[in-house]
């Protein structure tokens, strides 16, 4: 007997339609549950039975629509953005506008120890310059001087330190991507 209740095939017509309540094209479709514009053509061009995990992910988008917003990223609030990743896995984007001091998040898991700013939602911009700090080696550190001449930096500054490093420290799998 069945283990779940979910179907074990669907049609290409069953993608289409939880693609149209997603409200997504098919290329954004295909981008969103990782697989190839064509897979997604073919299947809703098509009548043959599709299997696999794409079974169970469109009966969850089915059921939880608004799955698809949540990890949706969204467009920049302010000029600059960092990503604060775990492995390849975003854990939460940082918008920043440095000249007034404002900062905006957005986090994609609910681990409070992966986001950057652990359970607080509407960090200051205070707690952003603290939190790029965490990310580098401390100001204190013995022979600083050195580490930031093979850094080719000439002071300490933790957002220049954190485009050179990624902000990777030794101890975690933890970096972050800066865009302009």
């Amino acid at each position: 007997m069945y283990k779940y209740a979910l179907p074990k095939q669907l049609k290409g017509k069953d993608i289409k339609i939880i693609r149209k309540k997603l409200n997504l094209t098919q290329k954004e479709f295909a981008e969103f549950v990782n697989i190839s514009y064509k897979t997604v053509e073919r299947w809703e061009a098509g009548n043959n039975d599709i299997t696999g995990p794409i079974v169970t992910l469109t009966r969850l988008l089915g059921n939880y629509p608004y799955m698809e917003e949540e990890w949706r990223i969204p467009d920049r609030t302010y000029p600059l953005r960092l990503w604060y990743m775990e492995d390849n896995r975003v854990c939460t984007i940082i918008d920043v506008d440095e000249r007034n001091c404002r900062i905006k998040i957005y986090n994609y898991t609910n681990d409070n120890i992966s986001r950057a700013f652990g359970k607080e939602e509407h960090p200051t911009f205070k707690d952003y310059e603290e939190f790029l700090e965490s990310r580098c080696f401390p100001r204190t550190r013995d022979k600083m001087k050195l580490m930031l001449r093979e850094l080719d930096l000439p002071f300490y500054d933790p957002f220049m330190i954190i485009e050179k490093t990624e902000g990777r420290m030794a101890e975690d799998n933890y970096w972050i991507k800066i865009e302009r």
